[in-house]
């Protein structure tokens, strides 16, 4: 899968995204080791610590279907540049593939990448 039809995965699940408080809409897909995609959107709760992050729905689809290993994901936002992903979801995504690309892409489709070990260094890891 080419990075541009992963960022178009990760832009079709912004119209997904439950936000009635941020307005902030982002969309994320996630290309697991095997191939296999999935999708998430953020999803807001008036209790704003419940909220989730696009990011960690695709993380947390995959693992619930087995999934452990990732090589890449694409995060897509309304943004005039590229947003990056929060600390919560980098901390989440290195606990399985510290190496995988991370694509960001804004409201127009451009991208940077960045490799994730890059993104949060020194991480907290307990595996080696």
């Amino acid at each position: 899968m080419t990075n541009e039809e992963l960022i178009r995965r990760a832009e079709e699940m912004k119209a997904r995204a439950y936000i009635p408080y941020s307005n902030f809409p982002v969309g994320a897909a996630l290309l697991c080791a095997d191939g296999t995609v999935f999708t998430g959107c953020n999803v807001e709760n008036g209790a704003y610590s419940m909220c989730i992050c696009a990011e960690r729905t695709a993380l947390v689809k995959a693992v619930s279907e087995g999934r452990l290993q990732f090589q890449k994901i694409a995060i897509s936002t309304d943004t005039a540049e590229p947003a990056v992903p929060c600390g919560a979801c980098r901390q989440m995504l290195i606990e399985f593939s510290p190496d995988m690309e991370v694509l960001c892409a804004d409201k127009d489709g451009n991208y940077a990448t960045y490799r994730l070990r890059d993104m949060l260094a020194p991480a907290f890891a307990l595996k080696k």
